[in-house]
Formats: C-alpha cells, structure tokens, sequence
C-alpha cells in the first residue's frame, strides 16, 4: 500500500458517505485516499441495512408461509437454524462489502489505508502515528448503537442492533428497548422467527398518528406485546432479564435489546485539536455546504445530525466533496423518503401533518384504508392506510404516507410527486396502473374532491 504525503482530499471512513464522496472526488480529477480504522464499508453493508433487511425477509418467508391467507395453496414452516440464516446473511454482506467497496475503490483509483486517524492541530492529521496531508478532510465514520443510562444494563448481557444479528440460537424471549425504525424491525425480525417478544416505547412515534396506531395493531395481532412507556430500571432474576417501566410495569425476557437511538462515532479522532464542534449530542456540526467549524475539514452522514439514511448520507458525502474541490452545492431535503421495513411497511414521503402545521401551513388532509385499495383487497391482507398532507391554500402535495406490504416501493412515486410540485388534483389525474399498491395514492389524493366511495377503477 502506498504511503500518501498529500492528496485533494482525505476521506476518514469507508461507509456511505466517505465512499460517495471519494467517488465524486475522483470523477472531478482529484486525488484521494480513504482511512479506515475497523471494517471495510461502514453501518449500512456490514451491521445496518444489508443484514437486517434480508434477515426480515427470511423471517416474513416463514411467517408468510405460517399463515397463509389462501386455503387452496398450503404451506407450513418449522424450525429455525439461525446458525444457517446468520450464516448466509454473512457470505451475502462479504460479497457486497467486496463487489461494492474494494472493487469500487479500485475501478475509481483510490487507495483505502487501514488505521486509525487522529487530527493533532486544525491542519494535521496523524494515521496510526504517520502524517496523512491533504488540501481538505472529510469526516465521515458514522453511527453506532445508542447505549442509554438505565440502572442496572451494565449488569446484563444486553443486545444491540449489531450484536442481535450475530446471535447463532434464538432466546425464547426478548425485550426490546425502543419503538424507532430499529427496535421495531428487531422486534418484528425475531417475532417472525418464533421468539416471544415484548416491545417497551411508543411505536414509531414520529409517523402519522393513523399509521403508527395501525402498525401497533399489527404487531398485537402477531402476538408482538407492546408496552407503551419508557424503560427506568433493569434487573436479572434466575436467567431471565426484567425491565421495570417509569409507570412500573415489568417485561422479562431471556435477553434484552437495547434501540434506543444512534451515537456518533468519533472517538479517537480528537476533534477538539482540530477546532471541530460538535452539537450537545456530539455530532459534527456543520453549515449547508457541510463545512464544519475548520474551514478545511468537512464532515458526512450519520457522524453529522442528519437523517440517518445511507442515502442521505452518500448525498451530503458527494456534496462534501464538491464544495471541498470548490463548488457551492446544497442538500435539497424536499420529498425526502424513508421505510420502515416491518410487515407491513411503514413509509413516508415529505412531511407529517404535524411538520406541516408547524411550519405554518393550513393544512387538509386525507386518509384511505386499504381496505378500500383494490390491490390489497386481492392479497386479502388489508391491514393500513395511506395519508396524503396537501397545503390547504394550493393544494400543494407536502407528504404522502403509507402502511401497506409494499409502501416503500411506492414511495418513489411519492417523491417524484412531491419534488414536482404536484397538486392533489394533479396527483388524482395522473395515470396509476390497476391493481398496484402505489394506485392507493391517487384514490387518496382523489379523496379532496369526492369523498364517496369509488369503483374499482374510478
């Protein structure tokens, strides 16, 4: 490996962010080299959304399988060898973590240097001891798993989200600390896998009041309890894990999984030496171009307070890269998407009719069971709805959200709409193909001007 004296710029990190703005370096004829203390490729490939995502997909297989809603096809499921799954979730992330960061790295001419990074003055940064120079820096190492101060955790064997998904035998019972994206997928994952599980915290409490009350719903339904309260002490009786809520209701389980949330990852580079802020939380605090409070170091993704989505964090890492080779580029957050990858999918488009009203805005919207969507009426799986937020003056879309099996997939066309500047009487006029989930979206928008119900294809 070559030793780099000086370079355009130095990527601290290989995840979504350092990898995005290493390959727009590259494609603006800079020279760059990416630093890398731990594993190749960062949150999203190794621990975040590669093996969790096909971790649910086995486990929404065998519970597919376990309750088929067709009489005239049977399908049963037994056991689970998690040794197996974890097994082939492995080879799955080393496959990519080759084909998608060190092959990548070497189709753009850039060199990734195993060490650790550590800034020693606001122009010198120090990898494993030796000097790496570089006309700009960015810091892009990301997030890792929130560890909260309730009494007694310590003394547990508690789970994260990382460590959940190297598990190679079920427990019998978990309870999951935490009702954001994370807790709730882990929840639903091992659920689905024939583990007992007990969620402690408000269920997506930051979605549509209908959805996230429909997506409890769900989870009852799966046998999923719910305890909607915060967790305030934790003790261990004869093997098993008891978490106490402030209200004082108790959970006990075989282990516990902590989800309490993401931190940034920044220890060891001393920040301080360097003259970059961070926020009260410790994110890197950064201005639009993501320039942090050095005006020669930038900063990308989850190590910043963004939404932590690897897609937002490879756009501020090619606009970090930009702005550090000397343009003026922004993040342009309209229309902004997410999924939540339970069954069924919780997804959202734009803002939330709280957002909307905070942000002034007289707002109408709409909600539409899918009970009255034709696609889901053929599944025979009706479970969720869609809401639309519309600006009540213009009619303008400003969020489209849904809870459906395949609300992610239709959140695309969200987007589009959204970052269009459709109206909901645009929205409701524009084609949508018969017998799609995403044609729930124009029966909503259509709601604005017919509240009775339609035909089929109306």
């Amino acid at each position: 490996m070559t030793w780099h004296t000086e370079v355009d710029l130095v990527v601290i990190g290989t995840g979504g962010a350092a990898m995005s703005a290493a390959i727009h370096a590259r494609l603006e004829g800079a020279s760059v080299v990416a630093i890398e203390s731990g594993t190749l490729g960062g949150t999203c490939v190794n621990v975040g959304c590669v093996p969790s995502k096909t971790l649910l997909a086995a486990a929404h297989t065998r519970h597919s399988a376990l309750t088929n809603r067709f009489s005239g096809v049977p399908s049963s499921a037994g056991m689970v060898d998690l040794s197996a799954l974890i097994e082939q979730k492995d080879d799955l992330v080393g496959m990519l973590r080759q084909t998608k960061y060190a092959d990548i790295a070497a189709a753009y001419g850039f060199d990734i240097l195993p060490g650790t990074a550590t800034f020693t003055d606001a122009g010198t940064l120090l990898v494993d001891g030796r000097p790496v120079r570089a006309k700009s820096y960015l810091v892009a190492t990301g997030a890792e798993p929130h560890v909260p101060a309730i009494p007694g955790l310590e003394q547990v064997d508690y789970l994260t989200s990382t460590t959940a998904m190297e598990l190679t035998e079920l427990p019998a019972s978990l309870v999951v600390i935490g009702g954001g994206f994370v807790g709730l997928e882990q929840a639903q994952l091992f659920a689905r896998l024939g583990v007992e599980v007990t969620v402690i915290g408000r269920l997506a409490p930051h979605a549509e009041p209908e959805l996230s009350s429909e997506l409890r719903k769900a989870f009852l339904a799966e046998g999923i309890s719910v305890i909607g309260d915060r967790a305030a002490t934790i003790t261990q009786h004869e093997g098993l894990v008891q978490v106490t809520t402030r209200n004082g209701k108790d959970a006990t389980g075989e282990r516990v999984l902590v989800a309490t949330g993401r931190t940034p990852r920044t220890e060891g580079l001393n920040l301080p030496a360097a003259g970059i802020a961070t926020d009260e939380r410790g994110f890197v605090i950064v201005d639009e171009q993501q320039r942090t409070t050095n005006p020669a170091v930038f900063a990308a993704g989850d190590v910043t307070d963004v939404p932590q989505y690897v897609y937002v964090a490879a756009r501020t890492g090619k606009i970090a890269a930009h702005n550090a080779l000397g343009h003026d580029e922004r993040v342009d957050y309209t229309g902004l998407p997410s999924v939540l990858f339970t069954s069924p999918q919780l997804a959202s488009a734009g803002i939330t009719e709280a957002s909307a009203i905070a942000a002034g805005y007289r707002c109408a919207c709409r909600f539409l069971r899918l009970s009255d969507v034709p696609r889901a009426i053929a599944n025979h799986d009706t479970r969720g709805g869609i809401k639309v937020v519309a600006d009540a003056d213009t009619g303008k879309v400003l969020g489209i959200h849904a809870l459906a099996d395949t609300a992610g997939e239709m959140m695309l066309a969200a987007t589009y709409a959204i970052t269009a500047g459709f109206t909901v009487t645009q929205l409701a006029d524009t084609w949508a193909p018969y017998l799609t989930m995403a044609e729930g979206i124009r029966l909503t928008a259509n709601l604005f001007r017919n509240e009775l119900p339609t035909s089929c294809c109306a």
